[in-house]
């Protein structure tokens, strides 16, 4: 199934934004880091850039979290309804920025971490009912703890972007045939 591309960023930004948790060092601790974050992953509305600002975005991150780590789809749901309701969603239709038709649903006033936060649960919203929440995966790299959402249409995605997982898989994978080989 192929997602609408509102979906596709916020599945993105969210496992990105839960990702940084493990960076060092982790930019949602520091105003200028967070910045330049957000250049990647773009959140449209009000900036405060205040300490107060970040520590509720690191709230909402490690609740995030929580979405790859429900142990079924009735927790799942909980969460997101939780994200929505604490967020005061109220979904609305808006196209800027060369963007078209997309949805919103918060106003662009909200603070920070509830746009984060509902943005998130509205792009899971689609796969709960869509029932591709196994698209919410772990990296399968030996040491990494890194999330990914699997966006490839045969769904065969294993591996993280954050440490080279693929690659040192792959390497592993070759040098362990050339061993019995040889």
């Amino acid at each position: 199934m192929k997602f609408a591309h509102d979906t596709e960023v916020a599945l993105t930004a969210m496992a990105a934004l839960v990702n940084t948790e493990a960076e060092d060092p982790d930019p949602v601790t520091d105003r200028a880091l967070f910045d330049d974050w957000l250049v990647e992953f773009p959140y449209t509305g009000v900036r405060l850039g205040t300490d107060e600002e970040l520590a509720s975005v690191r709230a909402v991150r490690a609740r995030l979290r929580g979405l790859w780590e429900a142990p079924d789809r009735d927790a799942t749901v909980a969460l997101v309804n939780e994200l929505l309701g604490e967020a005061g969603a109220q979904p609305y239709l808006t196209r800027h920025d060369g963007w078209d038709w997309h949805l919103h649903v918060t106003p662009p006033d909200a603070p920070l971490a509830q746009r984060v936060g509902a943005e998130a649960a509205m792009a899971v919203v689609d796969l709960v009912r869509s029932d591709d929440l196994e698209r919410l995966r772990r990296c399968a790299g030996d040491d990494c703890d890194a999330v990914l959402v699997d966006l490839s249409r045969n769904r065969s995605r294993r591996f993280c972007d954050t440490g080279n997982c693929a690659n040192r898989a792959h390497v592993a994978a070759y040098r362990a045939r050339r061993a019995t080989e040889g």
